[in-house]
């Protein structure tokens, strides 16, 4: 499986072209990154000097738990105000830059990664209340902790999508993170129930159960939280356990944490796609594989079959037919058979010559019809077939 970056590729592209001794350029870009983040890259004043601008749509919430804070530890001098429309802006000047490549190449880096740092705070946030709640809980035993210690923290929610939020809670023991995430057709439901069984059978605890439809204990009495889904809002529930709370590990946890959301509908999509991809190569195959004289022996038979107007008119024809034929053996007279120069069938003709109509006037009418004074039955049946 694929694992997403981290960092936003493009602003490290810019900045390592910029920072590689290129020349100066006028720069004016807006790049999209993954959850609705945007980024603006420019020069507004003078072409050696770079600002990266970041708007974030739960900043106001991230600013609770001490992203102001993260952010200022982060980047530091290079900090300025905010551009107009964003949420945080950072300004770096190409002629006053490191020497050393390397820290150069770690500030870049680090511009790449505002987001992330931005979206950790709650993280950092939880981290610390639990290693306050770890140090009272150790005072007391399990029956005698307070109701605050047992409990844990508080709820929170960073709503970070439209109708999608992550909710961290920090325990004594643990740490708790909530994905709610919607799932808009059936077919992702079931893409998501798999894919999520996969990480239980490659026993990856950190994942302790499929999304459920139903919101987890924790999240009982959470504004914003609706019990009433409809089935589109999964929710899935990671546990952070004492071993992956260490300060060395904290990082990487972060990181990875804040991506699971893209990169669990990124394999739904990928997963997709890949089968969309199947069937239309199995459908070339049939086209092009041994089917292909049935199938066009198929396409013969579609088009050569008769149109409805084509139809219609072959059944007026024969009611024409029928209805005159009927008419002739219904008046019981050869003559009108003879004269009307119709050419039916040569056993139709014999059907009428034995009709009950007297011999002599069938003699007469073949006489006034092909002149002649006699004609026995022989003659007269030679007449008629040939």
């Amino acid at each position: 499986m694929l694992l997403l970056d981290y960092q936003n590729v493009l602003i490290q592209s810019v900045l390592t072209e910029r920072f590689s001794g290129a020349p100066p350029a006028h720069i004016d870009q807006t790049v999209s990154d993954f959850d609705g983040v945007t980024f603006h890259i420019s020069t507004p004043e003078t072409k050696t000097q770079i600002l990266v601008s970041l708007q974030i749509r739960c900043f106001k919430e991230l600013v609770q738990y001490g992203a102001e804070e993260v952010l200022q530890r982060e980047y530091g001098q290079y900090v300025v105000a905010p551009e107009n429309g964003y949420d945080f802006s950072v300004l770096v000047d190409l002629e006053n830059l490191p020497a050393e490549k390397e820290e150069r190449d770690a500030l870049i880096h680090k511009i790449s990664l505002m987001k992330r740092n931005a979206m950790a705070a709650p993280f950092e946030h939880a981290y610390s209340e639990h290693y306050k709640l770890k140090d009272e809980a150790s005072k007391y035993t399990s029956e005698e902790a307070p109701q605050g210690v047992r409990e844990g923290g508080e709820v929170m929610a960073i709503h970070y999508r439209d109708e999608e939020a992550i909710y961290v809670k920090a325990s004594h023991d643990r740490v708790t993170v909530i994905f709610s995430t919607i799932f808009r057709e059936e077919t992702d439901r079931v893409f998501g129930k798999v894919f999520i069984q996969e990480f239980v059978d490659a026993r990856r605890r950190a994942i302790q159960n499929a999304p459920q439809n139903d919101p987890p204990l924790e999240l009982q009495g959470v504004p914003g939280v609706s019990t009433t889904t409809g089935g589109e809002v999964g929710y899935v529930t990671f546990v952070l356990f004492p071993r992956h709370l260490t300060p060395q590990r904290m990082p990487d946890v972060i990181s990875h944490i804040q991506t699971f959301r893209d990169y669990f509908h990124y394999h739904i999509k990928a997963s997709k796609a890949y089968i969309h991809s199947r069937m239309r190569r199995r459908t070339a195959d049939f086209l092009q594989g041994e089917f292909i004289p049935i199938f066009l022996f198929i396409i013969s038979l579609v088009l050569m079959r008769p149109s409805p107007a084509q139809s219609q008119t072959r059944e007026r024809r024969e009611r024409k037919k029928d209805s005159k034929w009927k008419d002739i053996q219904g008046s019981g007279c050869l003559e009108d058979l003879l004269l009307s120069g119709s050419q039916y069938p040569t056993t139709v003709y014999q059907d009428m010559w034995w009709c009950s109509i007297c011999r002599s006037q069938r003699q007469s009418k073949l006489t006034e019809s092909f002149g002649a004074t006699a004609y026995d039955n022989s003659q007269v049946h030679n007449i008629l077939v040939h």
